[in-house]
């Protein structure tokens, strides 16, 4: 097998090894089955086996209340865009949501489609560049929810604590589910598309209260309808098996691992490495303000964007991809993600160093 590169990508993002490597064998021969996981039926003892033992880990390791439906669903995180809406805004209903980036940008867009949205606060004329404290914003007193994304790729921006509010809290996690500990009980529902944290593109997690799976009026598709799913196991129709199953072995291995605290230590000192190079001098300058700053992903400027280029081009020659920022905002972006391993954190930090030594600034 050829050498692993170190994969700075924002999504789909690099998996464990042992994940990939058993993934690889279920491909050929599920369980010793005969039958390969992509043949397998969603309907058979052993992949129900891995859907109810995917929930269970995923129930154990964010302590998720016995009143939450676990979902599996398809359409990706953006079909929560119209989905949230579509089941919780009834008759024109209000809600609040938070305007950090592109991703929140794209679900406002759709949540308008249903019901009156009031953008209570918006980071985008900084470019994105920071998230908002509780005073910063108001919630008006008729909002059904507040919606917020926790982690935004494009800029490197988090939440380091949420929003405290009596409101029903909605939150996008797609790419920092799993990061930390969180209290779900502080929210009404939490989605995540798989493809950062937990597993391929394919699948969405959805955890979703009790009485808003009951919210979705029947006059909307009922694919479209959260009951519809939490009535059938996520199996009203065919769910993407694969991207499952991985997502369940992923969880194992967080669970191997020691859990979200062990987690969370370990993402903290991977950007930790990162960012001391970029507050080290003026070579290097971070997108997100300090106290907005990712733990997952770090967008970064270099003095030109000739010496991006060069730096991104020397940077893959050596095993350190993905490095490329987005088209949106340019520069450089280096996700790292749970599975990412702390030594390519270190490599980066080190080429970083060797890169402004020898390409100064004119």
């Amino acid at each position: 097998m050829k050498t692993r590169v170190s994969n700075f990508g924002p999504g789909p993002a690099t998996l464990p090894l042992e994940v990939l490597e058993q993934t690889a064998e279920d491909i050929i021969n599920f369980q010793g089955s005969g039958i390969g996981l992509m043949e397998i039926s969603h309907r058979s003892p052993e992949f129900q086996g891995i859907a109810d033992e995917a929930e269970s880990l995923l129930r154990e390791l964010l302590q998720i209340p016995d009143n939450y439906r676990v979902l599996f669903l398809q359409g990706g995180a953006s079909s929560q865009f119209f989905m949230i809406p579509m089941n919780l805004l009834a008759d024109n209903g209000k809600a609040t949501y938070l305007n950090t980036g592109t991703w929140a940008k794209k679900a406002i867009k759709e949540a308008q489609l249903f019901g009156d949205i009031d953008v209570a606060y918006s980071s985008e004329e900084q470019s994105f560049n920071r998230v908002p404290s509780d005073g910063e914003y108001s919630i008006k007193d008729d909002s059904e929810y507040l919606y917020f994304v926790s982690n935004n790729t494009i800029y490197g921006t988090q939440f380091a604590t949420f929003p405290k509010t009596d409101t029903t809290l909605i939150c996008d996690m797609s790419s920092d589910i799993l990061s930390r500990p969180i209290d779900v009980s502080k929210f009404g529902l939490i989605f995540a598309g798989a493809q950062k944290n937990l597993g391929p593109a394919g699948v969405t997690i959805v955890i979703v209260r009790d009485d808003l799976v009951e919210r979705g009026p029947e006059t909307i598709p009922t694919m479209l309808r959260y009951k519809t799913h939490a009535d059938k196991g996520s199996m009203f129709n065919t769910p993407p098996c694969v991207a499952i199953s991985v997502v369940c072995r992923v969880l194992q291995w967080v669970k191997n691992m020691g859990g979200l605290e062990v987690i969370q230590k370990r993402n903290e000192e991977k950007a930790a490495v990162i960012y001391r190079i970029i507050d080290s001098g003026d070579y290097y300058r971070g997108h997100a303000e300090r106290d907005s700053r990712s733990q997952m992903n770090i967008s970064f400027n270099l003095p030109t964007p000739e010496l991006e280029k060069k730096f991104i081009e020397e940077a893959a020659a050596i095993g350190l991809k993905g490095l490329k920022g987005h088209r949106s905002i340019g520069g450089c972006r280096a996700s790292i993600y749970n599975a990412f391993e702390l030594s390519g954190a270190e490599q980066l930090a080190s080429f970083m160093e060797q890169f402004a030594a020898n390409n100064p600034a004119s």
